[in-house]
């Protein structure tokens, strides 16, 4: 592999396939990805991603995103926001506000999480800045809290946390005792200013990224949806070709027969009830949906739980559904698939416990299992 490629105009396709099968259902609508990256070329920046193993231990790294209910999100207007961006844009501004407290200006930026607005967004704040992205993110794949990454196990703090909003208010969380604390502040502050913003946390040293990073999961995204696309256009399963480059299971295809949602705190929650068709006729699948998967169960049984992945697939195409997309009578196939190492050590960490607890997703009743321990 290439130590640092630049994005052409045929990897935004397969990018954006990938990227919304990893959000399990959160990340972001690939719409607002492909304005963005198209944005971007008609603007003339380059988009360059670098391996994470290339870059210098002493390199100047942060994370960050876009921070918002996916609910709100989707209704805004694509064109006027990213427009909008050429002149006030928000992560510009909050990464500005990082690169103040590190004394310097950043070396690289890592995604928070693959998904099809949060990856593209960066690779744009990339782009405007004239650095590389880093081929990773904190989670591989999306999560709905900030402190749920691989970065929380490996003594890589959160704070300072700047944080933008839609309004131009800004803030910064400098210090949590609590994991959760820092993403609590954020939502009320994107609640309270028009349901989006931006922000930059976990400053850290090139060393430590490569230590606690999930790599290479945008060039995995787009081997993903480079497959789907092949599958879908080849007359093959693309259900199939997704799970084999995800290293997963086909856990599931049925549709939606109930689902209760609401809006809570700046996050959109569900949870899905699924009738099986074909081989899965006569059973049930429930989801419970923090903006993304975080549950799934099977006739009743544990079958995957955060931060394992559930990926949420149109059975016909391949095409990754997002969570606010869902409505009684929509057909959808579920893939199952462990999470990164990383990711599951970090779980386990003291910090960790507390940040990725099922209590976050309403089960305090649960308890994290690896998916290859639960055969359903």
């Amino acid at each position: 592999m290439m130590d640092e490629w630049i994005v052409q105009r045929g990897d935004i396709e397969p990018l954006l396939e990938g990227l919304t099968i990893l959000g399990t259902g959160g990340g972001g609508a690939p719409g607002w990805g492909r304005l963005i990256l198209h944005n971007e070329f008609a603007r003339g920046r380059e988009m360059r991603i670098v391996d994470p193993k290339a870059i210098a231990d002493d390199a100047r790294v942060s994370s960050g995103g876009i921070m918002g209910s996916t609910k709100i999100i989707d209704v805004m207007s694509i064109d006027e926001v990213v427009e909008s961006w050429e002149d006030d844009f928000v992560l510009l501004k909050a990464f500005g506000v990082m690169a103040e407290y590190l004394g310097g200006p950043l070396d690289h930026v890592v995604p928070f999480e693959v998904g099809g607005l949060n990856t593209p967004v960066i690779m744009s704040l990339c782009a405007r800045l004239g650095i590389p992205m880093i081929d990773g993110d904190a989670l591989g794949r999306s999560a709905p809290e900030t402190q749920m990454t691989s970065f929380i196990g490996h003594s890589i703090s959160l704070t300072p946390m700047p944080l933008v909003d839609a309004l131009g208010n800004a803030i910064v969380v400098t210090q949590s005792v609590e994991p959760t604390y820092a993403d609590e502040i954020g939502r009320w502050v994107i609640t309270q200013g028009g349901g989006l913003g931006g922000n930059s946390h976990y400053p850290m040293t090139g060393r430590q990224l490569k230590e606690a990073v999930i790599p290479n999961t945008v060039s995995l995204a787009r081997d993903i949806g480079q497959a789907v696309l092949e599958a879908r256009n080849s007359g093959m399963d693309p259900v199939t070709a997704a799970a084999q480059e995800l290293k997963g299971r086909h856990l599931f295809t049925g549709t939606i027969t109930a689902l209760e949602e609401k809006e809570q705190t700046g996050f959109y929650l569900t949870v899905v009830t699924l009738a099986g068709s074909g081989e899965w006729s006569g059973r049930a699948a429930d989801l419970t949906i923090k903006n993304e998967v975080m549950l799934c169960q099977l006739d009743g049984r544990l079958a995957v739980i955060f931060p394992d992945l559930v990926c949420m697939l149109d059975p016909a195409t391949g095409r990754g559904l997002m969570s606010t997309e869902l409505r009684e009578g929509t057909q959808v196939a579920l893939i199952g698939t462990a999470c990164h190492p990383r990711l599951r050590r970090a779980a386990s960490s003291p910090q960790g416990q507390k940040s990725f607890s099922p209590a976050r997703f309403g089960r305090p009743d649960l308890e994290y299992r690896p998916i290859e321990e639960l055969k359903n």
